[in-house]
């Protein structure tokens, strides 16, 4: 039952439905499980919701799925050279300008939130700030080491990126952080307003995302299944699981395990060809984006190891990643880089190697499925810390207190009525 203040919310709503346009350049809407859920919240909290993003080769410009408005653009194919990232930000910044027109025409918004990468959007918040409409910044990504992780290299692009993350940060209304390191390096780098700060953590919701009956054919035959999950970017390390497969199989000799990699991005066909030189086609499977959750949470039901093998740099060190929260949600024990956030998020459902090297994460994973009873200590642990504070539902009432007190005119740190 809705408490007295919840009801006045969703009564006022009902009589004049405040309209947000969310903004997301880097992946399609909704197989971005984050922007899908910040839209998805706010739909169901009253709100009339429309999203700008790529699309799919299969899907439509336009479409409405659970009431959101989702207005697309095709996708570019991955991006290999600091030219193309170039034409790739003028290409998405042409198409978010065309289509928040469009959006502001046929649907209306009084709140124009961007998602990072990339730090592009500060120039049309400014421009929406001019006709009276709020600015939110979700900073999910740190671009400036991503840009320096990706590309091996700081220079012009560089610099660039830090400015236009200030400017970002100085324009907006409000300032969404995913964890307290970027909330840090909103303070310190980007010399934000601390009372425009809020950290909404990304997370699963725990009524949709939990341990399910598993689809133990993906284990081929095989006693174990170690897993990977998330985005192949060259940033992601996906080389270094492949690399430590063929460590534990070639070299430690134990080949009663099977290798799953979920996911795509720029790399996926590079570290295909990886795994077929090194002799692992009969040890690991790549499946692609798997679009489906039910068939998500059947595979990952079924791993025994859930491996994050981002190395070690600035970028990985203070970020949150997804994939740690989601294969905690399930029960997956993790072996991952033992960065700030890494720990902060997983604590002893996580084990790390000593360093980067593959050597070294195939013998942690393999040192873990060697011992039955530490997984089982890890599994629940994990999923019980994810129930306790990091699913959606937890980060769902962060961002609607944050929004009610954006559209009261008050900093989002600030209880509406004081």
């Amino acid at each position: 039952m809705l408490k007295e203040p919840e009801m006045e919310r969703v009564g006022s709503l009902e009589e004049q439905p405040r309209k947000v346009l969310l903004v997301l350049e880097n992946l399609p809407v909704p197989h971005d499980r984050r922007m899908w859920q910040v839209a998805t919240s706010l739909q169901r909290a009253g709100y009339h919701v429309s999203v700008i993003s790529p699309r799919p080769p299969e899907d439509p410009d336009y479409c409405v799925l659970e009431g959101v408005h989702l207005y697309r653009y095709p996708m570019l194919p991955p991006t290999h050279s600091v030219g193309n990232f170039v034409k790739e930000a003028l290409y998405c910044l042409w198409h978010t300008i065309r289509l928040s027109k469009r959006v502001e025409r046929e649907q209306g918004f009084d709140v124009f939130h961007v998602g990072n990468p990339l730090d592009i959007f500060w120039s049309i918040g400014l421009y929406y700030k001019a006709r009276g409409k709020k600015f939110v910044y979700e900073h999910r990504d740190l671009c400036p080491e991503l840009y320096e992780v990706r590309f091996k290299k700081r220079g012009l692009f560089y610099h660039l990126q830090v400015l236009f993350e200030r400017w970002s940060y100085h324009l907006a209304d409000m300032i969404i952080e995913m964890n307290e390191s970027y909330r840090q390096n909103a303070l310190e780098r980007g010399k934000a307003d601390p009372e425009k700060i809020v950290i909404v953590r990304s997370g699963p919701r725990a009524t949709e995302f939990m341990p399910v009956e598993p689809d133990l054919s993906v284990k081929r035959g095989k006693k174990h299944l170690v897993c990977y999950l998330g985005i192949m970017g060259p940033q992601d390390g996906t080389d270094i699981f492949v690399k430590a497969a063929h460590h534990i199989v070639y070299t430690r000799g134990y080949r009663d395990v099977h290798f799953l990699a979920i996911g795509s991005g720029d790399c996926l066909e590079k570290v295909k060809q990886l795994a077929q030189q090194l002799n692992l086609n009969d040890y690991i499977t790549f499946t692609g984006f798997v679009r489906e959750r039910d068939l998500l949470l059947r595979y990952l039901s079924a791993a025994d190891v859930g491996v994050a093998s981002d190395p070690d740099n600035t970028y990985t060190a203070r970020s949150t990643m997804n994939k740690i929260i989601e294969f905690m949600a399930v029960g997956v024990p993790i072996v991952a880089t033992q960065s700030i956030e890494n720990k902060w998020s997983a604590q002893d459902a996580l084990i790390s190697p000593p360093d980067d090297r593959p050597e070294s994460f195939g013998d942690a994973i393999l040192e873990l499925l060697m011992d039955d009873e530490r997984r089982r200590f890890m599994s629940q642990y994990g999923r019980q810390r994810f129930l306790d504070c990091l699913s959606w539902e937890r980060s769902e009432q962060v961002l609607l207190t944050a929004y009610d007190r954006l559209f009261c005119g008050l900093p989002p740190n600030t209880p509406c009525g004081k």
